[in-house]
């Protein structure tokens, strides 16, 4: 069960693959600039930009990779009590594993929010609005950058796989608007996510 439960993350691993691998290696990636038009988020959002926001977690997949999984009654599920706070910083890592030449270029825990391939390992980042260890002291305009350069508050290191921000960043300032209301909106878990890890230097 957990293979087909598998297959939907790793579609989307393919697809991030070149991207992710691209911004290691330095290729540029052009920001939108175009004005926001939107309201800051001094105050805040109103219910109707909430609920948007919510759907569009929920349909966007965000549980996937960002919610830690357990062993549910029916199988692996997203453990809800602990939604949207990424990587478990108690879930210690082991070294990833070597995989041989062919076609298998990743591997990931079970719990979903740790992947290995080529760009070395990547942890999910902790998307509750937590200020020490989450999103609590973002700016929407820094969690728009990250969206549309792909990388972190728009100037940092590159998003990796399996985060397809490609999508998103054609998405309306509108809905990532709703998107970032959501994420405030939400219960604040303290959970600081490791760093990413490097691939191996090739000779």
């Amino acid at each position: 069960m957990m293979r087909r439960r598998l297959a939907i993350p790793f579609l989307v691993l393919s697809l991030t693959l070149v991207s992710g691998m691209a911004l290691r290696a330095g290729a540029p990636v052009e920001p939108r600039t175009e004005k926001w038009g939107l309201t800051p988020f001094s105050t805040p959002a109103d219910a109707a930009r909430i609920a948007r926001g919510e759907y569009l977690v929920t349909i966007g997949g965000c549980n996937d990779c960002h919610t830690p999984w357990k062993l549910g009654p029916k199988g692996p599920e997203p453990d809800m009590s602990r939604m949207l706070s990424g990587h478990p910083s108690s879930l210690q890592m082991p070294p990833a594993p070597s995989l041989p030449p062919g076609p298998w270029v990743a591997s990931v825990a079970g719990s979903m929010t740790a992947w290995s391939g080529p760009w070395g390992v990547s942890f999910t980042a902790n998307l509750t609005p937590d200020k020490e260890t989450g999103l609590g002291d973002w700016t929407f305009e820094q969690f728009v950058q990250t969206l549309r350069t792909g990388r972190h508050q728009g100037k940092g290191r590159p998003i990796l796989p399996p985060m397809p921000y490609f999508n998103y960043a054609k998405a309306t300032d509108e809905d990532l608007a709703a998107i970032f209301a959501y994420l405030q909106s939400i219960p604040a878990v303290n959970n600081r996510v490791p760093q990413p890890i490097d691939p191996p230097e090739v000779p």
